[in-house]
């Protein structure tokens, strides 16, 4: 097999060459067919996280090691099971899930994996899809895509599940009946609009500081799209919402002091502001604003793998568009990686091995 891996933190993928694995016990050996292109796989391959003020979170403090081949949102056509594996047959096309778990901790028995303190995720502490092969540790994780082209049904691995986790920490009745206003255009603010369509959702108000990604949003159903960098951009979104007062609900895709302080600046009182971006920073925020607008801040790390069968069955009986996605070879990882980090991927890219 052949596979794209992290050799160096903030050095180029290497091509490494070895002996496809063969699945033993529980394991699932799955042939990539797709391997999305996500952005905290940029933070994986600097080797930290920005936490602000000059503070950096490590990837060997969260034990990760090196060698490790990048790739958390894989689809692929199983190839080899496990003498203990049971419900996926040779050739089945399939999406993985690769949040794994401990699976006997607190976290894992109600179901969310992506808590576990001791994960195993594919692609961050086990090897992931910029591979020509990917080893799963049980076949619960390889989930049917059915006719989902594979580029897509890879996307929801992580992406997908993201937003979709996102979009359900939102009160219904607002989902339903007020746009929300999403902070970001890329990748995951393009699928969030496509998931949000596929909820039944009244809307969305986007900002991107990209006028590309703002048409882009415009394309893909936003009610608005707003240049969070012009001096009256509170006022811009203030100005598209119901009332004229500002939104219940705000998705944060970015992460940056900036979008953080944007989206409160943008509730109503008992608005609430769901934090998803990992680009970094900190911010200050005066402690008695919180109870006397009664907000909510609330993180959100990808989503559970029931999230994942949710979001499938959505997909398929509500006919969610695709979002826009760029295929590209697996041997241009490196290259892609790079145009991500610049701000050149409009979408989704996806290697194909």
């Amino acid at each position: 097999m052949r596979s794209y891996t992290v050799t160096e933190w903030a050095h180029p993928l290497q091509l490494l060459e070895q002996p496809t694995p063969v699945p033993t016990g529980t394991e699932v050996l799955v042939r990539v067919t797709a391997a999305g292109v996500c952005h905290s796989d940029l933070h994986i391959h600097d080797g930290h996280y920005d936490l602000g003020g000059g503070k950096l979170l490590r990837m060997q403090e969260r034990g990760m090691a090196l060698p490790l081949t990048l790739g958390h949102e894989t689809a692929g056509v199983v190839e080899a099971v496990g003498s203990d594996a049971s419900g996926v047959e040779i050739g089945q096309q399939v999406a993985v899930y690769p949040w794994i778990g401990c699976g006997h901790c607190d976290a894992c028995e109600l179901g969310e994996e992506q808590n576990c303190p001791q994960p195993r995720t594919l692609g961050i502490f086990l090897a992931g899809g910029y591979a020509t092969h990917i080893l799963v540790p049980d076949p619960r994780y390889c989930l049917d895509i059915g006719d989902i082209p594979p580029e897509v049904a890879a996307l929801y691995a992580c992406s997908g599940i993201t937003t979709y986790s996102s979009l359900k920490k939102i009160d219904p009745r607002v989902l339903a009946n007020e746009p929300i206003l999403i902070i970001g255009a890329g990748g995951l603010g393009l699928m969030a609009l496509t998931v949000l369509q596929g909820m039944g959702g009244h809307g969305a108000i986007v900002a991107d500081i990209d006028a590309s990604k703002r048409e882009a949003a415009l394309k893909n159903g936003a009610y608005a799209a707003i240049d969070p960098t012009v001096p009256d951009a509170v006022d811009q979104i203030k100005a598209a919402s119901p009332h004229g007062r500002g939104l219940r609900a705000a998705i944060d895709l970015v992460g940056n002091p900036s979008t953080a302080q944007l989206a409160i600046d943008s509730l109503v009182k008992g608005g609430k502001l769901i934090a998803v971006g990992l680009m970094g920073g900190e911010i200050t925020l005066p402690l008695p604003l919180i109870p006397m607008r009664a907000l909510t801040i609330e993180g959100n790390y990808v989503g559970s793998l029931e999230d994942m069968r949710e979001l499938m069955a959505l997909v398929r009986e509500k006919h969610v568009p695709a979002p826009p996605v760029t295929k590209r070879p697996l041997d241009q990882a490196q290259a892609v990686i790079d145009e991500l980090r610049g701000g050149r991927i409009t979408g989704r890219a996806v290697l194909i091995p």
